[in-house]
């Protein structure tokens, strides 16, 4: 049989519906972002970044590059096996402390990926907890769907951001079962914010847990990056929060943070945990300096918020349609996988602007975007020139203008 056959035959219909994936090669330049080079064939050539998760430009911050390069030095390059192996180094338990108060739990448990943590995390609750009920919100991340899918537990999908609906489905539980209402804070491709308080006071009065997943809100909302639950005064409330270490923290991995014997269950039980070789110390110890400066500094978050809100005002000025939000996410939307790609390399190859297309199955088919991510060190003249270069190609491709 002839497998390569099979592959580009599916391969090919992603490409002519218009939903294949091309990777720019790009080389991130320490001290330059959001500037990167793109390696293409036609050679070397400096692009602006504008859809990078590392929000803050954390990624290159001297104090979190002098913790990495003090910690290989310290400890060397790798982690030496998984944490029950031989694996579990100092550096691991001082970042998780750090996360801990970050979010005012009394533990942490980090993971390699935020997928992995959300992955293993609800996989575990859901298999290990008798007759377990999962009220997954219908925008959960693709790693949440998938861990509760593997815990095998019972699903119940409420409607996006719909506290009225999460009440009917609970209320039509029984009272003995155990129940985890699973929601994300920022959702990160619509930019929209979840009504937490509701969501908790609805699941407390059904006495279900809270699984809270603030991987686009960490280090970006709150007094001290603790999210848009401590943006809200109802961390304290919520039984599990999860996040990432890989996007304003500018560096690589996951965790959840809660009860010591909620974190403790976990990590005997889980094997997305158990079975895989830790974080490098020094990953870990350039996690917690990026976590501890964004407890302590708000010039980051002001300036990626003045950026965002210059952006915006200008995309709507020229009538460029993007999605309106609260959060740091602007989606310009577009509704059609092919004109998506094509706008996307007209920004590469004519103005120098990389964005990745959105395309199914990231959202819903007829909902296709480009995907931008102001960071405090955009300038106003790379906005300036992003809007310019958004406002020809809308004339040449005869797109559509939002409405006044």
């Amino acid at each position: 049989m002839d497998f390569d056959a099979l592959f580009n035959a599916q391969l090919n219909q992603l490409k002519e519906d218009g939903n294949y994936r091309y990777f720019a090669e790009l080389e991130r330049q320490c001290g330059k972002f959001p500037r990167a080079a793109n390696h293409a064939e036609e050679g070397v050539r400096d692009v602006t970044v504008w859809c990078s998760n590392d929000y803050l430009g954390m990624g290159q911050h001297p104090k979190v590059i002098d913790a990495m390069c003090e910690a290989v030095k310290r400890t060397g390059t790798g982690a030496g096996g998984t944490r029950n192996i031989s694996g579990t180094n100092h550096d691991h338990l001082l970042l998780e402390a750090e996360l801990a108060d970050l979010h005012g739990k009394e533990a942490a448990l980090i993971f390699t990926s935020g997928y992995v943590s959300n992955w293993a995390s609800l996989a575990t609750l859901g298999s290990r907890l008798k007759d377990c009920v999962i009220l997954s919100d219908a925008g959960n991340h693709a790693s949440m769907i998938e861990g509760i899918r593997h815990s095998r537990a019972t699903k119940v999908i409420w409607k996006h951001n719909d506290v009225a609906d999460l009440e009917a489905k609970l209320a039509a539980l029984p009272a003995e079962v155990p129940k985890i209402v699973a929601f994300e804070s920022v959702y990160s491709m619509d930019g929209d914010i979840a009504p937490i308080k509701d969501i908790v006071d609805v699941a407390e009065k059904y006495g279900a847990m809270t699984y809270l997943d603030e991987v686009h809100a960490v280090g970006l909302y709150g007094p001290r990056g603790g999210g848009v639950s401590e943006r809200e005064g109802v961390a304290d409330r919520i039984t599990l929060i999860e996040g990432t270490l890989g996007k304003a923290y500018g560096v690589v991995g996951g965790y959840i943070t809660g009860s010591v014997a909620l974190c403790d269950f976990i990590r005997s039980f889980a094997s997305g945990f158990i079975f895989t070789t830790a974080l490098p110390p020094a990953v870990a110890a350039a996690a917690r300096a990026s976590i501890a400066h964004l407890k302590t500094s708000e010039l980051e978050r002001a300036k990626q918020r003045r950026q965002v809100a210059l952006l915006r005002s200008m995309l709507d000025k020229e009538g460029i349609p993007h999605m309106h939000n609260e959060s740091h996410i602007v989606p310009v939307m577009i509704k059609d996988p092919v004109k998506t790609r094509m706008l996307a390399d007209y920004l590469m190859n004519e103005w120098d602007i990389y964005v990745q297309p959105i395309n199914y199955p990231t959202v819903p088919k007829g909902t296709e975007r480009l995907r931008f991510t102001p960071s405090p060190l955009h300038t106003d003249e790379d906005i300036k020139h992003l809007v310019t270069a958004l406002r020809t190609l809308w004339r040449q491709c005869a797109l559509a203008h939002a409405v006044a």
